[in-house]
Formats: C-alpha cells, sequence, structure tokens
C-alpha cells in the first residue's frame, strides 16, 4: 500500500492555496509461511525513524510463538506470545534511522517446531 502526502501551502501575495504532492514512503513489506501460519514483516518510515509490525495470521488458535525482531543485527524485541481464537498475534515496535541502510529481521517459532524468518532492507 502506497501512502501519498498532500501538504497545503499557502500565499499570502495571491491569497490562494496550492497543492504539492510530496514523495511518498511506502511500506516495505515481506510475507512468509511457517508451520501453516502467515507471516508478515512491514516497515514503515514515521517521524525519522521506522514503525516495524510483525504480524502472524492462520496459526493454531492460542498456540505459543517466539517472535523476534533484529534491527541491524541486534535484537529491537523479543516476545512468547499467543496467537488469539482466531489464530493471529503481533508485535510493534519504533527504531531510529540509522547512518545507512537500515535492515530489519523477523524470526518466528512455533512451540516445539522450527524457526522462520525474513528480512527487509530500507
Amino acid at each position: 500500500m502506497k501512502k501519498i502526502l498532500i501538504a497545503g501551502v499557502a500565499t499570502a501575495a495571491v491569497g490562494s492555496t496550492a497543492l504539492v504532492a510530496a514523495p511518498a514512503h511506502a511500506d516495505v513489506e515481506r510475507r512468509g509461511t511457517c508451520a501453516g501460519a502467515t507471516f508478515e514483516l512491514s516497515v514503515d518510515r514515521e517521524r525519522g525513524g521506522y514503525d516495524v509490525d510483525a504480524d502472524l495470521e492462520n496459526a493454531k488458535a492460542y498456540s505459543t510463538w517466539q517472535v523476534a525482531i533484529r534491527h541491524n543485527g541486534k535484537v529491537a524485541v523479543s516476545r512468547t506470545l499467543k496467537a488469539d481464537d482466531e489464530g493471529e498475534l503481533d508485535l510493534d515496535t519504533s527504531t531510529r534511522n540509522t547512518r545507512g541502510k537500515d535492515t530489519y529481521q523477523l524470526t518466528v517459532k512455533p512451540a516445539g517446531g522450527s524457526a522462520c524468518s525474513t528480512k527487509v532492507t530500507v
């Protein structure tokens, strides 16, 4: 999904408003499957940093998962979570924009299962 920012610019000399389209920063998303569930890593540029969202869908209801998000190799957030009654869970975090490229890795692991992961570089 692309987001478009429209900024209003008032000009006092002519008393009118001009609309200017600014370049939008699209979410960067990667998906995968793990133990029958679908996982997604979404990275969105926000307020000089990034909002990072990890979502899991179609997991077994109330199943336990280890979910971790790494930023440039360092753990940004790691939790053991239970899927809800619809087999969904999410984990969100925010990070600063670092110098150069930023790499995010999502790793999901069902209890008693193997780990699955995906990466995004922005």
